[in-house]
């Protein structure tokens, strides 16, 4: 057990994991007014909790430790680790902001207290098998089912009831923003408001293997026709309320950053294409019905159900889906 401790502390890191060589490092100060600046500091959290389990799995400690610099450069203090109750891998990280420090702009309203980050898969034999029945979750939208969702919910709760909720942040990739997502989401219903940053979201629907648009986009249409016309019988449109969830929900507008490179995330492209078309065609209504049908459905709703969101498209070259899909 020593010696493979020794060998595993003694394996160089990848350029990747060490913020001076591939972090943010020209936010020498940090303007939370600048919408650049805010995504910058939520990735580089998120990669820090990447590199924290990085940490672990190479026994690096103390001043070896690399993650300190994704979190500390923006004076962040880590309050703790979020770790999961299978494998013992650190999948999140609760931070809290510094006050009065002189790299921040306080006077800006956006600012957050807390931030609440999450990792997606890593590829190493301690995380695979865990990382990968979770992704497999998220295809089936199990999600919800996971104690690690679970953990994040209890994290999240306990920084509300510490902190409130307006200057509270989510942020993920990958596996994580799914987290981060579905979070937000319930968290929303219940009346309470967070700000979410998610990096390559998984899009959980099959329709993304149809390559030809005129098709996709009637799959859609008539799907939306199919949702509205099951949610009217049901007498779903009900809980359109002004207090009931599906209101609630309509008010969160997370930020969404994906690659059309990337098929795990690159749906939500043409997901929110057919919903600025059917307002355009006068289908809105019929469109909210529709979703709200599939939203009620609370033990198979899928992932990638929202109503409104801040959509960034990378539209860079990427040689390669780990380049597409990856936080950079």
């Amino acid at each position: 057990m020593e010696e493979n401790k020794v060998k595993r502390q003694e394996k160089p890191a990848s350029e990747r994991q060490v913020f001076f060589l591939s972090g943010p490092t020209h936010l020498t100060a940090v303007d939370w007014n600048n919408f650049n600046h805010r995504r910058s500091v939520a990735a580089s959290l998120v990669q820090g909790v990447y590199i924290l389990e990085h940490d672990r799995q190479q026994n690096r400690q103390d001043s070896q430790a690399l993650a300190p610099p994704w979190w500390d450069s923006f004076d962040f203090r880590l309050i703790r680790p979020l770790v999961d109750d299978v494998d013992n891998s650190i999948f999140g990280a609760i931070y809290e902001l510094k006050p009065f420090t002189s790299k921040c702009n306080y006077s800006a309203q956006n600012a957050p207290d807390y931030v609440i980050a999450f990792r997606g898969t890593i590829n190493k034999s301690d995380t695979m098998s865990r990382d990968l029945k979770l992704d497999i979750r998220c295809v089936r939208n199990r999600l919800h089912e996971s104690s690690r969702y679970q953990l994040a919910m209890q994290a999240v709760h306990s920084i509300i009831d510490v902190a409130g909720t307006s200057r509270v942040w989510l942020a993920g990739h990958s596996l994580g923003s799914a987290i981060s997502l579905l979070v937000g989401k319930n968290v929303t219903k219940m009346g309470y408001s967070v700000e979410a940053y998610l990096f390559n979201p998984p899009f959980s629907a099959s329709i993304q293997i149809i390559k030809e648009g005129k098709l996709k986009d009637g799959i859609r249409i008539t799907t939306s026709l199919v949702k509205a016309g099951l949610a009217a019988a049901k007498g779903h449109h009900r809980s359109l309320r002004p207090d009931g969830p599906f209101t609630l929900l309509s008010k969160w507008v997370p930020y969404l950053f994906v690659n059309p490179a990337d098929p795990i995330c690159s749906g939500y492209i043409g997901y929110f294409e057919h919903r600025k078309k059917m307002e355009e065609i006068q289908a809105g209504k019929i469109e909210r019905i529709a979703t709200l049908n599939s939203l009620l459905k609370s033990d198979s709703e899928p992932l990638h159900l929202i109503l409104s969101a801040n959509l960034t498209i990378n539209l860079s070259k990427s040689p390669d889906f780990k380049r597409a899909h990856g936080i950079h």
